[in-house]
């Protein structure tokens, strides 16, 4: 039996990344046709704004519909409207109507979709995956999201440099195809029994409940505010000005940028690799709380300090080795914690607070280092003189600073939360 679930598993995991490999490539080529047409980069920030609000939104009302109604039913309704949205893009694109609105629109409508999509995989995921295995499971997902990182942006530039935007589309709607056809036809998850008093509950009720268990499972509810902290020094910084960041200290060089970019998700690769073939440490607080400290101390304050690639590129990988045994750790607290029964609720309250801090900190990260940080690093005084010996001088220099105000408040409070008595039981 135990087999049976594991080799189902490992063909929901092949359809998943299927599935996200053309997904993420439409994304990626629809930044690149955005910005050939505005060469703004408020318009980027706007995409990734439309598609997290209506997420974070619609993600704390939707655990009771998940947790009282197939996972798999709900995983391919969302892959199929999300199909549809492609769908449309391309019409719009081949009469020659589509406009950037129209991005804002669809990308709105996929957070939705994902807002759906997400806690049902995770509940999906929790049911297939032989108890004992979550960690596992955990690498083998950091794993290809990891690969696809690294992957997506060369093979969307090099199909978009030949056949455009329609033919990235054309392929992500064949990967919908082939992940729809195996998920429904060939994978199997079982369902568990739902209470009566979950059947009856409306979509408000079902958010209150999963908010309720958090707060009445204080482990689990200050792990979950740990990690909201740390989203937000995350896009304050290595996912929001990192590219800015990259680019004005190189002179402008996207080979630079690409490189690095690259070992990000290398790191992620090596990490998810590791995590899948050793058994897991029995103390995941211990390891979810130094990983994160690490990956900030270490990962930021390099790549604050560093002045050439490769110490860029080192940087990029202290970063991003450790990701997967954090997302392992937590994982396989909450699959063990949580009820089945109450996951989908669970999930979803989690997912928008966890995520809450995202669209703040890319609004953030923006307007310090524009408005702040930048300015502040092109005064004379001594405390620019000070920081300078750190950082060096130029352009970039108050980005770098503010990398190494992430390194240092990360990995503080990485040290606070781990000490903290209600989160150290759950082990």
């Amino acid at each position: 039996m135990k087999d049976y679930k594991w080799n189902t598993y490992i063909i929901f995991w092949l359809t998943q990344i299927i599935s996200q490999l053309g997904s993420s490539m439409t994304s990626f080529a629809l930044i690149l046709w955005a910005y050939s047409k505005t060469q703004s980069a408020m318009s980027m920030s706007l995409m990734s704004f439309c598609n997290y609000l209506p997420y974070l939104v619609v993600s704390l009302f939707v655990g009771a519909f998940i947790d009282r109604h197939r996972k798999k039913m709900i995983i391919l309704g969302a892959d199929m409207i999300a199909a549809l949205n492609t769908l449309v893009i391309l019409l719009l694109l081949m009469i020659g109507k589509l406009e950037l609105y129209h991005i804002y629109m669809v990308n709105a409508v996929t957070g939705v979709m994902n807002a759906f999509q997400g806690p049902a995989t995770s509940v999906a995921i929790g049911i297939i995956v032989p108890k004992g295995q979550y960690e596992k499971a955990s690498g083998m997902n950091s794993f290809s999201s990891s690969v696809l990182t690294v992957v997506t942006p060369m093979l969307a530039t090099f199909i978009y440099g030949i056949l455009g935007l329609k033919g990235v589309i054309l392929v992500d709607l064949l990967s919908f195809i082939i992940a729809f056809v195996v998920l429904a036809g060939f994978t199997h998850i079982p369902e568990g029994l739902i209470s009566k008093e979950c059947k009856k509950q409306t979509l408000l009720e079902g958010c209150k409940e999963g908010w309720m268990y958090l707060k009445e499972h204080k482990g689990i509810w200050y792990l979950v505010l740990s990690m909201t902290v740390a989203n937000l020094f995350s896009r304050i910084g290595y996912e929001n000005i990192l590219p800015a960041l990259i680019l004005a200290r190189s002179g402008g060089d996207e080979n630079i940028l690409a490189l690095v970019t690259g070992f990000i998700g290398f790191g992620g690769i090596i990490g998810g690799i590791v995590i899948t073939f050793i058994k897991f440490p029995r103390s995941r607080i211990k390891v979810i709380y130094f990983s994160t400290a690490f990956s900030f101390l270490v990962g930021d304050l390099l790549m604050g300090m560093s002045r050439n690639a490769w110490m860029w590129c080192f940087s990029a990988i202290a970063t991003s080795v450790l990701i997967p045994f954090i997302n392992a750790g937590i994982n396989g607290i909450m699959y063990e914690k949580v009820p089945k029964e109450m996951q989908g609720r669970v999930f979803s309250v989690r997912n928008a607070l966890q995520n809450v801090t995202i669209p703040i900190g890319i609004l953030l990260g923006g307007y310090l280092a524009d408005y702040v940080f930048e300015p502040f690093m092109k005064a004379d005084n001594q405390i620019v003189r000070f920081l300078e010996r750190i950082v060096g001088i130029g352009k970039g220099t108050g980005m770098a600073v503010m990398f190494l105000c992430t390194g240092i408040l990360g990995a503080l409070f990485s040290g606070i939360w781990y000490r903290h008595k209600d989160i150290r039981k759950l082990d």
